[in-house]
């Protein structure tokens, strides 16, 4: 089933919401992450939110379900790169809304706003090689291999590869 998700800024009622997403320790294995967020940290991020993407090199928008309008998970663009016109894409799905198609149509939501809100030509995404949910779900949104990153995730005591997926808009 494909959901519609309608993308929107953060507000202060996502703040518990959004401190459970970033403290979900599963999250931290394909993600910088290495250390609990407080739920004052959410809150100034909030309250300081830019609404200028390419001036901030970054944008971190709620995706809520257009029927319900519960939020669904959140996406993330980052080092945006205004001159190159690209930026990472990071996804994250509720545990509740999983396996839903959420995370697709967060893609597709994403992928519009980048190629015609802010005229991008291209995004990308790292992903561990034994992330086969991920892999499968860039996939489905029309990302396509780009490269490979060798022992380029520490987890566990061991290294892992990750695999950089790239969406291209048609110029």
């Amino acid at each position: 089933m494909q959901h519609k998700v309608i993308l929107r800024a953060p507000e202060d009622a996502d703040v518990d919401r959004i401190f459970m997403w970033e403290n979900d320790r599963n999250m931290w294995e394909s993600s910088p992450t290495c250390a609990p967020v407080s739920r004052l940290q959410v809150w100034q991020y909030i309250q300081n939110y830019d609404a200028d993407p390419l001036r901030a090199g970054e944008l971190r928008l709620i995706a809520v379900d257009s029927e319900n309008r519960l939020p669904a998970g959140h996406v993330d663009l980052f080092e945006i790169d205004s001159h190159s016109r690209r930026a990472g894409v990071a996804v994250y799905v509720d545990p509740s809304k999983r396996r839903q198609g959420y995370g697709l149509a967060i893609l597709t939501a994403i992928a519009d706003y980048a190629r015609m809100q802010l005229d991008l030509h291209q995004l990308w995404a790292h992903i561990a090689v034994d992330n086969s949910m991920s892999l499968a779900l860039f996939k489905a949104a029309g990302y396509r291999p780009a490269g490979r990153l060798r022992s380029w995730l520490l987890r566990d005591a061991r290294w892992v590869d990750v695999l950089i997926w790239q969406l291209l808009f048609p110029h």
